[in-house]
């Protein structure tokens, strides 16, 4: 222990595999009456996060981390946000640097280790909100900055962030890049590198003597594109040694609050280093749920009634005795 077995039983008999379970929530499904309140927040390197808020006037916040080329208005982000208001819980679903609808400032952006920035946001909103809790919850990217954080800086960690919920982790970076790189995930891999590219692309405009984009349309791969891009412009020699240095599952030992990881098994962009079972067993606060279906950040339960395990299991978690 802590490896627990999952309620989660599996979607509707239509999502018969991984990537359809991936697949059909991420293109069809809709949460509506989600309202948010912006907020900008100059950071002290002078570019700026956007926050979106969505308040029920709770003393408890949950703080919501996307994935790769995500937002706050990703269905995911959304129905999470509307799950917590529904349980009597402030939420706050926090952008990326460049994805909030408009390029940041720098020519840094995010990436898998930006725990520094998710630090910000928590330290923002205790010197601005008198809240009591605070919750973590985050997918995929958002997963692993989020562990990355609680693992690798558990001191800096306030004692108001009382407990985590993460989904879809792709925690150790390496093997789950090359996992991307098989031909059986190549229609999620060109989606990633267009969106990439149109995000360079404006960042190119605003600063063109800090980037070159020739020969972008060559790279197939993520260690290609974290090779040209990524690595460089975070100051990593290579991307092996971004992979290296921003896996989460390395700081999984050190995490020093209730945290739960929920990965499952037929995930298609996960590899089998991404299920860490020895940490989850030595780690009384690490826990490990690794359902057999749910795909990358579906697990539909009806998709007709928007009931998905992820939002439910969220708010078990942050609101049971262990």
């Amino acid at each position: 222990m802590p490896v627990i077995p999952s309620a989660y039983a599996g979607g509707p008999f239509y999502l018969f595999n991984g990537h359809v379970q991936t697949i059909i929530p991420g293109l069809f499904r809709e949460v509506k009456d989600v309202y948010y309140r912006r907020e900008r927040i100059l950071l002290p390197d002078g570019d700026f996060l956007d926050l979106d808020w969505s308040e029920v006037g709770s003393s408890s916040l949950a703080i919501i981390s996307h994935g790769l080329e995500g937002s706050a208005d990703r269905p995911y982000i959304k129905g999470m946000v509307k799950e917590m208001n529904r349980a009597g819980l402030d939420a706050l679903a926090w952008n990326f640097r460049s994805c909030s609808g408009e390029s940041n400032k720098l020519l840094r952006m995010y990436h898998m280790g930006a725990s520094d920035d998710l630090h910000l946001v928590v330290e923002h909103v205790l010197s601005t909100h008198k809240y009591q809790q605070i919750y973590l919850l985050g997918f995929s990217m958002g997963g692993n900055i989020t562990l990355h954080y609680l693992g690798k800086y558990p001191d800096q960690v306030p004692k108001e962030v009382k407990r985590a919920v993460v989904f879809s982790v792709p925690c150790h970076i390496s093997s789950a890049s090359k996992k991307m790189a098989s031909w059986e995930n190549q229609v999620y891999m060109q989606r990633f590198l267009k969106s990439l590219h149109q995000k360079l692309t404006d960042k190119l405009a605003l600063m063109p003597d800090e980037m070159n984009l020739e020969g972008f349309k060559k790279l197939k791969s993520f260690p290609e594109f974290d090779e040209r891009f990524t690595a460089p412009i975070h100051g990593y020699k290579s991307a092996e040694e971004y992979y290296e240095s921003c896996s989460s599952r390395q700081f999984l030992p050190q995490i020093r609050i209730p945290t739960l990881l929920v990965n499952a098994r037929n995930d298609p962009f996960l590899s089998p280093e991404c299920f860490p079972v020895p940490e989850a067993k030595t780690n009384p606060y690490f826990y490990l749920e690794m359902p057999l279906n749910g795909g990358h950040g579906g697990f539909t339960i009806n998709f007709r009634k928007n009931l998905y395990y992820p939002d439910l299991r969220a708010v078990e978690f942050i609101t049971t005795n262990l």
